[in-house]
C-alpha cells in the first residue's frame, strides 16, 4: 500500500494506493525526485467517478509489467482534477497542442521542471483504432528523453510559450455592462441553438454527447429574458421538461446524470455530479410552470445520497457498482426501487469541495425558502457550517476541499470563493442570520486587491507558480460558474443587500471585462450573462419583519419573484443593519404586526401590514 496516496484527501488517489505504481501526489516532492533522477514526469489526471479512468487503472496501472516500466523510467504523479482544478486546466491547455480530443483520464509527460512535452488521454493496453498502447507510449517517450533531449526541450519551450501568450492576451474592457436589449439578443442567439426535436442545445443529427448546460438554462430564466425575449426563455423550460422525462433523470432516487451519449437524452453516462444537480434544482424552481416534482427529487438526492456524515456534500456518485461479482456501469440505475434493494449502491466521492458546496447551499436555501421546506434549509446550513469549520485554515484562508473532515492542502480557486460566498448569502437570506452574510463579504473582499483587481487570494497553485506554468485566465463556464462570474454574482448579491456601492462596482467591472466574449458566445458564458441580467435592471427587494415566519404576509412575500425576499425578526433586522447591510436599516414591525417593506432600487414604498397591500 502506497502511504503517499493512502493518506490523501481524495478518494480518487486513495483508490490508486494499492497500485504497483510508485505514485506521488501533486506537489514539489515529485518534481524534486524527477530532477534528482533526471527522468521525465508522467502526470495522470482523473477523478473518482470517471469511467475511463477506472478502465485505464485496471488495464495499465494495476499491471505489474507496466508499473515496472513507469517506475524505472519516470516519476508518476496522480492528480484528482476536482481537488486541483488549476493543475488540470493548465495541463489540459497544454494537451490541446497534441490532441484535439481531450478528456479524462488526461496523461501528460513533462520535464522535471514541469514543462509539458507530450500528452494524450486514455491509452489502451494494446494498440486500437490508431491509438498506441500505453507501454508503446512509455517506450517512445523514454527513447526521446534519452536520445533526443534537445527536441523535447524545444517542444516544451514552444508549449510553455504558447500558454504564456494565451494568459497574457486579455480582452479590452468596454465602458459599460450589457444593456437589457443586448442580453435579449444574446438569449435569442442562444435559443437558436436549441435542438428542436429533443430539447436542449445541439444538432439532433449529431453523435456528440449532450449535456444539460445548466448555466445557460439559468440565464434564459432571468427576468430580463422572460420579459424581453419570451420565445428564448421557454427553451429552458422545454429543455428541463425533456430531460426530466428522459433516462437522464433517475426516477427512483432523484437527480440527473452527467450527460447523455445520444441527442434524445438516452444512454446516459451514469455519474451524478453535485455541480449539475445543485444548479438544476434552481432551474426546476424557476421553470414555468415550476417543476416541484423535479425539485423534490433533486433535493432528496442531495440530502439522502451526497450529504456526508459531517454535513458537507460529496462531489459525485459513481457510474459503476458491483453486481453479481462484476463491475457494472449503470446497472444499478437500470433497476427499479425494488430491484435496488439488495444491491450495493455506487460509491459516493465524499470529497467536500468548497465552491461546489456553495452551489448546493445556495440552491437548497433558495428552494427551501420559497417552498417553506425547513429541512432543505437545514441541510444547507449543516453543509455551510461544515465547510466553514473544516475547509478554512486557522488564519481564515479558504481551502479547496476536505475528505472525512480532513482538509486538503489544495488552494481554493477564485470560483470556490465566489460560489461559496453566493451560497452563504442565499443561506443568510433564508435563515435571517447575518453571520453567513458577513462571512460571504469577507470571502469577496479577500479576492479584491488594493488596486481593485480581482484575483484568487494568495495567488494560484504554488507548484505551478514556481514553474511558471498556469492555466488560461478563462471566464467561460464549464459545468459550473467561472471564477469571474461567481465573484460577480456574490458581489451583486452583497450590493442588493445594502453592503455598499463598491460591490456593485466589482460586479460591473467583472461583467464588463468579459461582456464581448459572453455576448458572442452565450452558451459558454451563461453564468456571467445571468449576473449581467441582474445588473441590467434596478433590483427589487422585499423585507418582511415579523416574529412569525409563517405569518400570511411572509407567506405572500415568498411567492414574489424579487431579487431579495428576506423574512427577519426585529432583532435580526437590527443585526443586519448594525453589520453594515443598509437595506435593513430602520426596518421594524409596526404595532407588533408583521410588516413588509417593498423596495425598488433601494427606494422603499410605505410599509404595509396587510397582504392585500403587498404588490405582486
Amino acid at each position: 500500500m502506497n502511504p503517499r496516496l493512502a493518506e490523501a484527501t481524495s478518494p480518487y488517489l486513495r483508490a490508486h494506493a494499492g497500485n504497483p505504481v510508485a505514485w506521488f501526489p501533486w506537489g514539489e516532492e515529485a518534481f524534486a525526485e524527477a530532477r534528482r533522477r533526471d527522468v521525465p514526469v508522467m502526470v495522470s489526471i482523473g477523478y473518482s467517478t470517471c469511467h475511463w479512468c477506472h478502465v485505464m487503472a485496471r488495464e495499465s496501472f494495476e499491471d505489474e509489467t507496466t508499473a515496472a516500466e513507469l517506475d524505472a523510467g519516470f516519476v508518476s504523479i496522480k492528480v484528482d482534477r476536482e481537488e486541483h482544478p488549476e493543475v488540470d486546466a493548465a495541463y489540459m491547455a497544454a494537451a490541446s497542442a497534441f490532441s484535439p480530443s481531450l478528456g479524462w483520464p488526461l496523461t501528460v509527460f513533462a520535464t522535471p521542471d514541469g514543462r509539458p512535452f507530450y500528452a494524450g488521454t486514455y491509452f489502451p493496453p494494446q494498440p486500437h483504432a490508431g491509438i498506441p498502447a500505453f507501454r508503446q507510449v512509455l517506450a517512445a517517450v523514454h527513447e526521446a528523453w534519452t536520445e533526443r533531449r534537445d527536441q523535447i526541450d524545444e517542444t516544451a519551450d514552444a508549449v510553455a510559450g504558447a500558454l504564456a501568450e494565451v494568459r497574457e492576451s486579455a480582452p479590452a474592457t468596454p465602458a459599460t455592462t450589457p444593456s437589457a436589449d443586448d442580453l435579449a439578443g444574446a438569449a435569442r442567439a442562444l435559443a437558436a441553438r436549441e435542438d428542436p426535436r429533443h430539447g436542449g442545445f445541439g444538432d439532433p443529427a449529431s453523435s456528440a454527447p449532450k449535456f444539460p448546460v445548466a448555466t445557460a438554462l439559468r440565464f434564459l430564466q432571468t427576468r430580463v429574458v422572460r420579459e424581453r425575449a419570451a420565445g428564448a426563455s421557454v427553451v429552458a423550460d422545454r429543455a428541463l421538461a425533456a430531460m426530466a422525462a428522459s433516462p437522464l433523470r433517475d426516477p427512483v432516487e432523484g437527480g440527473f446524470f452527467r450527460y447523455a451519449t445520444r441527442p434524445d437524452w438516452t444512454v446516459p453516462h451514469y455519474e451524478r455530479m453535485l455541480t449539475d444537480n445543485a444548479q438544476l434544482l434552481d432551474v426546476a424552481m424557476d421553470a414555468e410552470p415550476s417543476r416541484d416534482d423535479v425539485a423534490r427529487g433533486i433535493a432528496g438526492f442531495l440530502r439522502d445520497v451526497l450529504q456526508q456524515p459531517g454535513g458537507g456534500f460529496g462531489a459525485a456518485q459513481d457510474s459503476e457498482s458491483w453486481i453479481d461479482g462484476a463491475r457494472s456501469e449503470g446497472g444499478y440505475y437500470a433497476r427499479d426501487a425494488a430491484g435496488r434493494t439488495d444491491l450495493q449502491s455506487p460509491a459516493v466521492d465524499g470529497k467536500v469541495v468548497s465552491g461546489w458546496n456553495g452551489l448546493a447551499i445556495g440552491s437548497l436555501a433558495r428552494a427551501g425558502a420559497r417552498r417553506d421546506e425547513a429541512s432543505w434549509i437545514e441541510a444547507a446550513r449543516w453543509a455551510a457550517d461544515a465547510v466553514l469549520e473544516v475547509n478554512v485554515t486557522a488564519d481564515g484562508r479558504l481551502l479547496r476541499a476536505s475528505l472525512d473532515e480532513m482538509p486538503s492542502r489544495a488552494h481554493a480557486t477564485l470560483a470556490d470563493h465566489g460560489q461559496l460566498a453566493a451560497g452563504l448569502l442565499a443561506l443568510a437570506v433564508a435563515t435571517g442570520e447575518v453571520a453567513y452574510a458577513t462571512r460571504a463579504r469577507e470571502l469577496v473582499d479577500a479576492c479584491v486587491g488594493a488596486d481593485g483587481r480581482v484575483a484568487v487570494p494568495g495567488g494560484g497553485d504554488p507548484v505551478l507558480s514556481r514553474q511558471g506554468i498556469g492555466a488560461p485566465d478563462a471566464a467561460s463556464d464549464a459545468d459550473e460558474p467561472s471564477g469571474a462570474a461567481s465573484v460577480a454574482e456574490a458581489a451583486a448579491a452583497l450590493w442588493a443587500l445594502g453592503a455598499g456601492d463598491r460591490y456593485l462596482s466589482i460586479a460591473e467591472r467583472l461583467v464588463a471585462a468579459h461582456a464581448p466574449s459572453a455576448l458572442a458566445q452565450p452558451l459558454a458564458y451563461g453564468a456571467l450573462l445571468r449576473v449581467a441580467a441582474r445588473l441590467a435592471e434596478p433590483p427589487r427587494q422585499i423585507v418582511v419583519v415579523t416574529d412569525d415566519p409563517r405569518a400570511a404576509l411572509a407567506t405572500a412575500a415568498r411567492s414574489i419573484r424579487a431579487d431579495v425576499v428576506s423574512i427577519v425578526s426585529p432583532e435580526q433586522a437590527r443585526s443586519w443593519a448594525e453589520s453594515g447591510f443598509e437595506l435593513f436599516a430602520e426596518k421594524a414591525s409596526r404595532g407588533g404586526r408583521p410588516t413588509a417593506y417593498d423596495c425598488r432600487d433601494f427606494a422603499c414604498r410605505l410599509p404595509v401590514t396587510d397582504v392585500a397591500e403587498l404588490g405582486a
